[in-house]
């Protein structure tokens, strides 16, 4: 690569920083030549001579990217791309001809930009401000908009602008968009299958989701809702209820039928949420006078995005909840202030631009537990994760049938060990490359996802019951089943205790950690947390509840319990109404979502709230 460099007439000897822009805009941009050059070998005293055509580095990534066929492909190519504002429309995608006339002294782009909730006052005051004989076109125009508006407006997506790009939508404001052009198309004769549309969603947002749905049943179509909203749940004609446990000891239809006989069946794990025949207590809440005995944590801000300048304090080893409407910039003020404002005191580091202060006596750690995938590949499972895998190894290289082989902890390893299945170098799938489509994953015809050879079977650890199970067949268990297994093994036991414990006895030990939902994935991350002493820390939980069961949230709230016994400062962005009823302490944003929000409307215990007549939250409580 060098002598072909040097043939072009650009200098190899020196940093490229150094170099001159002629011979930059060779590098970027230079023609298509070819030459004949004599050439020297790396690593050998060989020479010789080649003839090539140069290529200049723009030609290269562009031809490497129309090439890309999957995501590995891209990879390779992502790290030489960047993407930037256009310089010509400023990002408005508009040509200049497109963003010159002017409606009540705004343009189509500056009209895109506008958050829904501002472009629906403007498009009410277009008919007036046109000409006599174009008004009747200008209010059919018009009323067609808001039409199609208001239920965006009802789903609670106000804050957004005609601009957004879809990829930057949360998969629930994609679904509620799809919903809200589904009752313009006045559709009839579909059968349209939800997916939880209620993520996300702040109660007051839930009715217009209702009535969404109420409108294209009665436009002749049927749903079908999968979904844990209870007040959603009530509006059904029919339920179906899965269970009655996770995992293997689910996956059958237990209860079916109308809401009222859900309501009377004994067997119905949804029954006593839709009757309020439930505890909605799960836990001690602090009395408001001792609140903030431990101290608290102050945060002050400057204007960022839509949220105002912010003054705000949350009461130091308490449960607080932090909630609003959509866009009313709890996620603002938690993850982009807070958050990066106590990492950077911790690290003695400058705080960001636009937090001006924050007082955290006695904090040393913060913790955001978010839903984030775990683990980048399939080679991470539940028992690496905990650290489960390596005490199992280590205890199973000590049994009379290694030692005789001769194996090792590290045999067992079915990354690197020799006791891992040769056919699918342990991952337990094979990936199958198939043209022009994406690659196809298999389960290892041999080791039927074990990710263990044969060998492996015979090597078998006896229990504390005098029952034998081999390492394979122990990672094809579920966290329940594996516990009473590995009973006489007091450090795994603890820590399958602590998953059984957060809800999560269902999963098997080999069950890869990207698979997990985000629920799990939040769970499970709690799991290396849940014995230590927390008075030094903070964790932040954004909207855990995100497809739980009311009987989840139940397990949940407890587990925030658990940490606030330990002293830590609980720190939760959720709209749930049980989680929040369980509060210390609520910081309700608002009062609406994008320019309208940005505020903090009350802050207080649940009865505060309750009582505050700003509190569009408090309604719901």
């Amino acid at each position: 690569m060098t002598d072909v460099c040097r043939a072009m007439g650009v200098r190899t000897d020196v940093p490229f920083n150094q170099l001159t822009d002629e011979e930059k805009n060779i590098v970027y941009y230079g023609p298509a030549e070819k030459k004949h050059i004599f050439y020297k070998a790396k690593n050998t005293d060989h020479a010789g001579e080649m003839d090539f055509t140069y290529f200049n580095a723009t030609y290269t990534v562009e031809n490497a990217l129309s090439k890309v066929k999957d995501d590995k492909g891209m990879k390779r190519v992502e790290k030489f791309l960047k993407e930037e504002i256009c310089p010509e429309c400023q990002g408005t995608r508009l040509s200049k001809e497109a963003r010159k006339p002017l409606i009540r002294g705004i343009g189509l782009d500056k009209a895109c930009q506008m958050p829904l909730n501002d472009l629906v006052e403007w498009v009410r005051g277009i008919p007036d401000s046109m000409p006599d004989e174009m008004k009747p076109m200008a209010r059919e125009i018009c009323d067609s908009f808001l039409d199609v508006s208001k239920r965006l407006l009802d789903l609670g997506l106000g804050y957004l602008s005609l601009d957004r790009a879809a990829s930057t939508l949360s998969t629930g404001e994609r679904q509620r968009m799809q919903l809200a052009r589904a009752v313009r198309n006045r559709t009839t004769g579909i059968l349209y299958v939800l997916d939880e549309p209620s993520i996300g969603l702040h109660p007051s947002n839930i009715y217009g989701l209702i009535g969404v749905m109420n409108d294209l049943i009665h436009d002749g179509n049927s749903i079908l809702l999968v979904d844990h909203d209870t007040e959603i749940i009530k509006e059904a004609n029919w339920l179906i209820e899965m269970g009655p446990k996770a995992g293997k000891n689910g996956g059958y239809v237990f209860t079916e039928g109308t809401i009222e006989q859900i309501k009377n069946d004994k067997k119905s794990m949804i029954g006593p949420f839709l009757t309020n025949h439930y505890d909605e207590k799960m836990r001690p809440i602090s009395p408001i006078e001792q609140l903030f005995e431990f101290g608290k944590i102050h945060l002050s801000t400057n204007q960022i995005h839509t949220v105002h300048p912010l003054e705000v304090d949350i009461p130091k080893g308490k449960l607080t909840v932090v909630t609003g409407v959509s866009g009313s910039g709890k996620t603002t003020m938690i993850l982009e202030s807070l958050l990066p404002a106590i990492q950077t005191k911790i690290n003695d580091s400058s705080l960001p631009d636009h937090v001006k202060d924050v007082q955290m006596e006695g904090i040393e750690h913060i913790k955001l537990i978010d839903a984030s995938p775990i683990g980048i590949n399939i080679r991470s499972t539940v028992a690496t994760y905990i650290n489960v895998h390596d005490e199992l190894r280590k205890r199973f290289a000590k049994t009379e049938s290694a030692k005789s082989k001769g194996y090792k902890a590290g045999d067992f390893s079915y990354n690197t060990g020799k006791l891992r299945c040769p056919t699918c170098d342990g991952t337990g799938t094979l990936s199958l490359d198939v043209q022009f489509l994406p690659d196809v994953h298999v389960t290892c015809p041999d080791c039927h996802g074990s990710r263990y050879n044969k060998e492996s079977y015979f090597i078998k650890y006896k229990t504390s019951k005098e029952k034998e199970y081999s390492l394979p067949e122990l990672m094809e268990m579920d966290v329940s089943f594996a516990k009473e297994a590995c009973q006489g093994l007091k450090g795994v036991y603890r820590k399958l205790e602590v998953l059984e414990n957060l809800g999560l006895g269902y999963l098997t030990l080999g069950e890869e950690t990207p698979s997990l939902s985000g629920g799990e994935a939040q769970r499970l991350k709690l799991a290396s947390e849940m014995s230590k002493s927390q008075n030094d820390s903070i964790f932040i939980f954004d909207e855990p509840t995100i497809g739980l069961h009311p009987l989840d949230v139940q397990i949940l709230v407890k587990v925030f319990q658990s940490l606030v016994d330990q002293g830590a400062t609980v720190v939760v962005i959720e709209h749930d109404r049980d989680v929040m009823k369980n509060a210390d302490y609520i910081i309700d944003m608002g009062p609406g979502g994008g320019q309208d929000g940005g505020m903090i409307v009350a802050t207080g215990s649940v009865e505060e709230i309750k009582n505050n007549i700003k509190s569009i939250t408090g309604k719901y409580l």
